[in-house]
C-alpha cells in the first residue's frame, strides 16, 4: 500500500491525543486506513520524541554461536560491530527468543526456560552511550550514521541495536533461532527502550517493558500531577530522547502525539506492560492510563487480547520479578510466541493506581471496518 505520509499536528490539549486523527483532522474508517495511518504516527513518534532510527544499512552481517550473537553493520564506507549474549534452552531449536535490553531483569528466567525460550542479553551502551547531561552522541549507532543521527536519542540507537540483532538471526538463526517468533523485554530506562524497538520494528513478536517510567509507558500529559519523573527530568538526564523532545519538555500538551500511541505502534503484535504501584517517580497511574488508551487501538482493530497490563504486585523493589506477573506473561508467550492457544492478556491494576479513562481522554474508538 503506498502512503502519503505526513507528520501529525497536534492542537493543545490536556488530554490525550485522539490516535484515529489524520493530520487534516479527519478520523481513520477502516483497519486498512490504519496501515497508513501507523506511518504516520511513527514519523511524528520520531520527530517529536526518539529522532530519527536512521537510513536502512547497506549491509548487515553476524554469527550465531551457542552462546554469542556477533553484529556487523556496513552504511556508506564505515563499518560498526557489536555482540549480544546468547542462552539456549534445552531441546532441539530454532527456539522463540527474547532480546533483555540492558542485559538483566527483564522475564524470569525459569518461566523462559520453562516454555523453551532462548534469552539474548543485549547491553546497549556499546551502540548508544549514556553520556549523562551533556547529553554527547556517542557508540556504533552514531559512529555508523554521524551527523545524520546527532539529534536521535538513545532509545533509537537502542532499538536500532535490537532490529540490527533480528536480521542476524534472520540470516543465520536456521536451527537456533527462530525469526518469526522474537520478544524484547527491559526494565527500567532499558523498558523505554524496548517499548521503541517493539513500536519500531513489526518483527517483533511480542513487547514487554517493564517498570519504564517517564519515557516509556506513561502518559506524558499525566507523569507531572502524579509526581513521576518530571518531562524535562527525564530529557536532560540522559540523552534518551530525541533532541527535539526539548521543545516540549516543559509543555508537553503541545506534543502532537503522547506514549498511549507509542503502545498502538506495536499493535496488533503482543505488548504486556508490567510496572511498579510502589515507586511514584515511574508514573504507574498514567502508565494505566496509557495502557487503557493503547487498548482502544488494539480493540479497534480487533485485537484486544493482545494488549495486557499488569501493576497489581505486592513487592516494591525495582526492577524484581514478581510471581504476581507469571500467568501473563506465560500467556503471552504462549500467544506470541509459541503460537499456542492461550488466555487474552489482562489489565489489571494495583488498587489506589488505576487511571481514570473519562478524566484522561475526549476521544471514543471508532468501529474500524
Amino acid at each position: 500500500m503506498d502512503c502519503e505520509v505526513e507528520e501529525i499536528a497536534g492542537s493543545p490539549d490536556a488530554g490525550l491525543p485522539d490516535p484515529f486523527a489524520r493530520a487534516d483532522g479527519s478520523r481513520i474508517a477502516t483497519r486498512a486506513d490504519w496501515r497508513c495511518h501507523r506511518q504516520a504516527l511513527l514519523r511524528t513518534a520520531e520527530a517529536q520524541v526518539y529522532g530519527w532510527k536512521g537510513p536502512k544499512p547497506d549491509r548487515v552481517t553476524g554469527t550465531i554461536a551457542d552462546d554469542r550473537i556477533d553484529v556487523t553493520v556496513s552504511h556508506a564506507g564505515r563499518e560498526v560491530s557489536f555482540s549480544a549474549d546468547l542462552r539456549l534452552p534445552e531441546g532441539p531449536g530454532p527456539h522463540p527468543a527474547i532480546i533483555v535490553v540492558g542485559g538483566r531483569a527483564g522475564v524470569d528466567d525459569g518461566l523462559l526456560a520453562g516454555e523453551g525460550v532462548a534469552r539474548i542479553d543485549f547491553v546497549p551502551t556499546a551502540v548508544g552511550a549514556e553520556t549523562g547531561t551533556s547529553r554527547a552522541r556517542q557508540g556504533a549507532f552514531f559512529d555508523l550514521y554521524g551527523e545524520q543521527v546527532q539529534g536521535t536519542g538513545t532509545l533509537m540507537a537502542w532499538a536500532w541495536g535490537v532490529s540490527r540483532i533480528i536480521d542476524v538471526v534472520a540470516q543465520a538463526g536456521q536451527g537456533r533461532l527462530r525469526v518469526d517468533a522474537i520478544a524484547v523485554t527491559g526494565c527500567s530506562r532499558y523498558g523505554k527502550g524496548a517499548l521503541a524497538a517493539g513500536a519500531f520494528d513489526e518483527r517483533v513478536a511480542l513487547t514487554i517493558p517493564i517498570e519504564s517510567g517517564s519515557g516509556g509507558v506513561p502518559a506524558w500529559r499525566g507523569v507531572v500531577a502524579e509526581g513521576a519523573q518530571p518531562p524535562h527530568s527525564a530529557f536532560g538526564e540522559q540523552p534518551w530522547l530525541g533532541d527535539a523532545f526539548g521543545a516540549f519538555a516543559n509543555e508537553v500538551e503541545r506534543l502532537s502525539i503522547d506514549q498511549h500511541e507509542v503502545l498502538g505502534l506495536v499493535a496488533p503484535r503482543g505488548l504486556l506492560v508490567l510496572d511498579n504501584p510502589h515507586v511514584d517517580w515511574l508514573g504507574a497511574r498514567f502508565g494505566h492510563v496509557s495502557a487503557l488508551a493503547g487498548a482502544e487501538i488494539y480493540r479497534a482493530l480487533g485485537v484486544a487480547g493482545n494488549l495486557g497490563y499488569h501493576s497489581a504486585v505486592a513487592d516494591g523493589t525495582h526492577c524484581a520479578w514478581r510471581s504476581e506477573w507469571d500467568v501473563a506473561a506465560r500467556d503471552a508467550i504462549r500467544r506470541h510466541l509459541r503460537k499456542a492457544q492461550a488466555d487474552d492478556l489482562p489489565i489489571v491494576a494495583a488498587d489506589g493506581k488505576a487511571g481514570s479513562p473519562e478524566a484522561s481522554w475526549q476521544w471514543r474508538a471508532p468501529e474500524l471496518r
